[in-house]
């Protein structure tokens, strides 16, 4: 809890000015602490003063840490397919378990999974949890969390592991605060800290403008949601054994305040950019709608698809499933082409693991020729339509 002394505040306003949420407003010569308040600190260590104190609770120690063992990836299963993230989880799963020298399980929720368990064994799990019912057919929030919070209870996992998904974002939140957890989102590295296995969850923070590394050491299990394309799955191993455990979820797991009337795939849904091989990326350079045009024809000569910055998308000149970036989708193609895109940390922490990057930017100074193998100062309409006549003689010899 944040506190203000009426008797030592002074109202000079340096709180107001350091506070990056603007949560801290001056009136009547006494700042006044508003809702949007993250308790921070850095209006604490501004005041020249000491009129602002933070109170924070002394932290309590769960008293069954050492029960808590193992690593439980959520790997989501709809519409009868595996989400990719799912086998990129139980790679890095697979690492943290050696590390920790226990036991990697998966928790698979659906109908009609079929052999999707042995698949996850194929990949790195020793145990898959599989929960196969007709009401997990269709996604919702309050039954899977219901259930997946069971079987945490029950098998007691040190971590957890989640895509950040719209899935694993919409009913993980919930998994953990049913479970008195600490949760990390949007997770960018794990790592086991050696001194005492606790998981080290780093994550970008401040719109991506530094990576924070957070712990959860007071409390099991430790849960984290890990942004796709950032983890390397392992290859399949088909001689692989592991244990397949059916778990029969009760009525009350699976009961749901939600009915689905109509599942409706949005116009554009068909966009998936995540998996192109190839992607040939617009930015604000592009000047307009019409830019994006010559981005289509570079991206159709070459088999890839087309991707954008978030400038790009707010702009309305294509639509949000293009978006490559912080706020969208993380990418990893073997080539990504960047055009008219500056390079902001927020776009490069979403292409950043691209095999091979290629930026062409008319300013020699822009930030996207440093994580660029191959940049290209100049007219994006001049060199793209060069590129394309290139790239036609090439496929007609």
């Amino acid at each position: 809890m944040l506190e203000v002394s009426k008797e030592l505040c002074i109202g000079c306003g340096i709180c107001e000015d350091n506070c990056p949420f603007g949560a801290i407003t001056i009136e009547d010569g006494l700042a006044i602490i508003g809702d949007t308040c993250t308790l921070c600190g850095a209006c604490v260590e501004s005041c020249e003063v000491e009129a602002l104190s933070l109170d924070v609770e002394s932290k309590q120690v769960q008293d069954d840490l050492a029960s808590w063992a193992g690593i439980l990836v959520f790997c989501e299963y709809r519409r009868g397919e595996l989400s990719q993230v799912s086998l990129e989880l139980l790679g890095i799963g697979r690492e943290l378990a050696d590390t920790r020298g226990v036991q990697l399980s998966a928790l698979l929720l659906g109908h009609e999974t079929g052999q999707t368990a042995q698949l996850l064994i194929g990949h790195g799990a020793d145990v898959v949890y599989v929960a196969d019912h007709e009401a997990l057919r269709e996604f919702r929030d309050d039954s899977y969390s219901g259930v997946m919070a069971a079987i945490i209870r029950e098998y007691k996992p040190e971590i957890v592991l989640a895509g950040a998904t719209a899935i694993g974002r919409s009913f993980i939140p919930g998994v953990a605060t049913t479970l008195n957890a600490g949760l990390t989102a949007d997770c960018t590295k794990l790592e086991i800290r050696e001194e005492d296995g606790v998981l080290l969850q780093t994550r970008p923070a401040f719109g991506g403008n530094i990576m924070a590394t957070i712990v959860s050491e007071s409390t099991r299990p430790q849960m984290a949601t890990v942004r796709p394309n950032v983890m390397k799955e392992l290859e399949f191993d088909g001689s692989r054994k592991g244990n397949i455990v059916e778990v029969s979820p009760t009525d009350s797991q699976l009961k749901s305040r939600v009915k689905i009337l109509e599942s409706v795939v949005a116009a554009g849904g068909h966009v998936n950019i995540q998996e192109a091989d190839i992607l040939v990326s617009g930015g604000r350079g592009l000047e307009s709608e019409k830019g994006f045009e010559l981005i289509r024809e570079l991206a159709e000569s070459m088999g890839g698809k087309v991707s954008a910055s978030r400038a790009v998308v707010d702009a309305g000149w294509i639509p949000y499933p293009h978006q490559v970036g912080q706020t969208g989708k993380t990418v990893a193609p073997k080539l990504y082409i960047a055009c008219g895109i500056s390079g902001a940390v927020q776009h490069v922490a979403g292409m950043q693991s691209a095999e091979t990057i290629i930026a062409i930017n008319r300013d020699e100074h822009a930030s996207i020729f440093n994580v660029a193998d191959i940049g290209i100062v100049g007219d994006l309409f001049e060199i793209i339509p060069k590129l394309i006549r290139k790239i036609g003689e090439r496929r007609k010899s």
